[in-house]
């Protein structure tokens, strides 16, 4: 009866060893799925920040639909594209380059905006004016003296 103690005994220690080899080897693989885990939230927040939130269009009912209202506008422009230049309009700095021709006596920036505005027509922005000033002036073909711009011989 003792040697029937005994080997059951042996075999409780054997399963007590393998339930312990088997816990270990739950705990290492529990330890890689925690850490996946937390990689897997480390990059959906990261993603998360790069998203464009969407913007949920609440309808008002004493307001018609946007869809009515935005399909005759123009699509807007994005940052850098040119805007659609119109049959027969110079470009803004091709008028520009005219209009100092066209005072040999020298002309002030204002002057070509108000020039190029009610002669010619287009709308042009101070800053974008200057930029085509400059663009002759560093090309050679004006010159500025103070705050005139003058054509070059």
């Amino acid at each position: 009866m003792e040697s029937n103690a005994m080997a059951a005994l042996d075999k409780i220690g054997q399963e007590k060893q393998k339930i312990a080899h088997r816990l270990e080897r739950l705990d290492a693989e529990r330890g890689k799925l925690a850490e996946q885990l937390n990689e897997l939230e480390v990059a959906e927040r990261v993603l998360s920040r790069f998203e464009k939130p969407e913007r949920k269009e609440r309808h008002r009912p004493d307001r018609p639909a946007k869809a009515a209202a935005t399909a005759a506008k123009p699509t807007p422009r994005r940052r850098g594209q040119a805007a659609a230049k119109q049959p027969g309009q110079p470009s803004v700095s091709d008028a520009a380059l005219k209009a100092v021709q066209g005072h040999p006596q020298g002309v002030s920036a204002g002057d070509v905006l108000k020039q190029l505005s009610m002669k010619v027509g287009l709308s042009v922005r101070p800053n974008h004016l200057g930029v085509a000033l400059q663009r002759h002036r560093r090309a050679g073909r004006l010159e500025q003296r103070g705050s005139l711009w003058f054509p070059r011989p």
